[in-house]
């Protein structure tokens, strides 16, 4: 247990603070900061031929290939970006840029219908209804260039069934975002299984397909070997992962080609202009590999404090769960309560909070904006649902003792 304190303690919050809002902010691991200490020291520009910046150069390649083992890939198939957000833009919005480029007639065989070069007119793209913002608006941007956008519904315990994509799909189809797990309820997509639906597409209309998921914090818990899940695009955010704020990659399989959304140098194959930021770089790997090194053994401690968690919170009157925790990541769990009063989950999360207990009522992005969670919304059910829901992630830092006295508290606050 002493291994996993050090991290209650990164997070900087009094000892009666108690934190189970990993999902959006945990706190970066000693491996990581070590690593950026070091990296730090070297000085020269990763761009420039002198001693300095080979040196520099082939700290940003080590990591880089560090990351890459881990996702059983080519080193040269990882761009580093800014962060998780970037990330998933440079994969959608690249990917459209890519086509943009190309000649009508050369665009993946379906020309028909495109009035220039810049116009995605007679593009069609999936996505699921679940995802995160930084996702869904960039497949709204796709829309304002023309092209056509189909968004896909879970079922009521937030599975993107395969059968939908392939009853989705057109001859047109040229790419598919769905999330490897959701980042507000945790529920695992089948992505092996709807990267063969495409791929069957492909063979059947002679059309090329990519498919990108997000993978949020799916690393934390789930092996992260490419070739097992069949993506072409996948996007990663070192700060989900222990690891520093302001440094993310995309993988990129050979398969596939985008085009750059940040122009400016040629560094990172051309696909993502500015400095590379060495020091993150280095943080992010040492995390990653850190991650690997403590995720089965994780897996099982948090999933027994979350089902844990779960049925104490089931003693409360109408609570529902959303999401099939059969199928989900192990430190997440959402619920939503029914509105007793006036009391909504703003509310709770607020007297949490003053209790000396961390939570959220969504995505931290969509913290303070509209009350309803659209994922919780999409799984159908009573209004209610959408409006009231919570999300309690656990991490490193999480005990028994945080899991009882969180129930305890919020059952005392609603009367129960």
């Amino acid at each position: 247990m002493a291994d996993f304190a050090q991290y209650t303690l990164l997070m900087s919050f009094a000892k009666h603070r108690i934190y189970l809002d990993y999902a959006s902010a945990p706190g970066v691991c000693p491996e990581a900061i070590a690593a950026m200490r070091k990296a730090e020291r070297l000085v020269g520009n990763p761009g420039a031929i002198h001693a300095e910046g080979v040196a520099a150069k082939k700290s940003l390649e080590d990591s880089r290939a560090r990351i890459a083992a881990l996702l059983g890939c080519k080193a040269r198939e990882i761009v580093f970006t800014s962060g998780l957000t970037e990330a998933k833009k440079l994969a959608v919005l690249g990917y459209a840029r890519m086509l943009q480029m190309r000649p009508p007639r050369t665009v993946l065989g379906i020309s028909k219908g495109r009035s220039s070069v810049d116009s995605l007119q007679g593009t069609h793209w999936i996505v699921s209804s679940i995802e995160h913002d930084s996702v869904l608006q960039s497949f709204a941007e796709v829309e304002r260039m023309g092209g056509k956008v189909t968004h896909i519904h879970p079922d009521d315990m937030g599975i993107i069934a395969s059968e939908k994509i392939a009853r989705a799909l057109r001859p047109e189809t040229v790419l598919v975002s769905i999330g490897w797990a959701n980042n507000e309820i945790g529920v695992i997509q089948p992505l092996s299984r709807i990267a063969r639906v495409l791929r069957d597409h492909e063979k059947k209309h002679s059309v090329r397909i990519a498919l990108h998921s997000d993978a949020g914090q799916a690393p934390l818990y789930l092996s992260t070997v490419i070739s097992s899940l069949g993506v072409d695009l996948l996007s990663f955010g070192g700060n989900k992962l222990y690891g520093p704020y302001g440094v993310g990659a995309l993988y990129i399989s050979k398969r596939t080609t985008i085009g750059r959304i940040l122009a400016g140098g040629s560094q990172e194959r051309g696909l993502r202009a500015g400095t590379e930021n060495v020091a993150l770089a280095a943080g992010f790997a040492a995390a990653y590999e850190k991650v690997a090194k403590v995720r089965a053994k994780e897996s099982k401690r948090l999933k027994a404090l979350r089902d844990d968690l779960a049925h104490r919170l089931m003693k409360i009157p109408g609570l529902a769960i959303n999401g099939d925790l059969r199928e989900a990541l192990p430190h997440m769990l959402n619920v939503s309560i029914p509105p007793y009063d006036w009391r909504t989950s703003e509310y709770l999360a607020l007297a949490l909070d003053a209790a000396g207990i961390a939570v959220s009522t969504k995505s931290a992005c969509r913290e303070g904006e509209e009350s309803r969670s659209h994922v919780v919304d999409a799984l159908g059910g009573e209004q209610w649902r959408a409006q009231n829901s919570l999300r309690f992630s656990l991490g490193r830092g999480t005990i028994p003792a945080d899991i009882v006295r969180c129930a305890d508290v919020l059952r005392n606050i609603l009367g129960y």
